[in-house]
């Protein structure tokens, strides 16, 4: 049977999987615990939004590229590991969020709100998120060592920040969005060009 593991090539292994997974989930859940602190801390205004976004923008980087950092994602192999990576890190990060934050009171609970007090329509949707970043950002990472480009997580995070920063920005001091959901979004969003662009090249 070959060898799931080769050199500086897709790490596959299951142990490994659950254990990059767990530093995931845990580095998520000290973004949101930092993105709260600050948000309660900070008094509301331009300091405090744009805070709040470089927050939103770090914690998209290691939501994205951490897991195929973990995968040395390079074949498609490596890209499937990276988004089991992702998948556990936000279980991970679920049970931190409900064992922790949420006795602690750690926010306001808007979104079970909206479901009459349950959390669990939300939380499928955090694992699709969390997965499809990951799968999305080891994409990038796969193309990006095909071309014998930098790989590393502070190269490969340029282009979704800026992303994020001008989407962020504009929306956000125009008074369309909130700036951090804006960020966001723009950072996912340009993630997804950059990924299927490596796509339409090797297609």
């Amino acid at each position: 049977m070959p060898s799931t593991t080769t050199a500086a090539t897709d790490r596959s292994e299951f142990r490994h999987v659950l254990l990059s997974g767990t530093i995931v989930g845990a580095a998520t859940a000290a973004a949101v615990v930092l993105f709260l602190f600050a948000s309660r801390v900070l008094p509301a205004g331009i300091v405090s939004s744009l805070v709040l976004m470089i927050i939103v923008l770090a914690g998209g980087v290691l939501a994205a590229f951490l897991p195929g950092f973990f995968a040395a994602a390079r074949t498609v192999q490596g890209v499937a590991s990276a988004a089991a990576i992702g998948l556990w890190g936000t279980i991970v990060f679920m049970a931190i969020d409900i064992i922790l934050l949420r006795p602690f009171k750690a926010y306001p609970w808007t979104w079970d709100d909206i479901s009459g007090g349950s959390t669990w329509w939300y939380l499928p949707i955090w694992w699709m998120l969390g997965t499809f970043l990951a799968w999305m950002g080891a994409i990038v990472t796969a193309g990006r060592a095909a071309r014998g480009g930098d790989t590393a997580i502070r190269s490969l995070g340029i282009a979704p920040v800026a992303g994020g920063l001008g989407l962020g920005l504009g929306l956000g001091l125009g008074g369309v969005m909130l700036m951090p959901v804006a960020a966001g979004a723009g950072f996912a969003l340009t993630l997804v060009v950059f990924a299927l662009a490596v796509l339409a090249r090797k297609g």
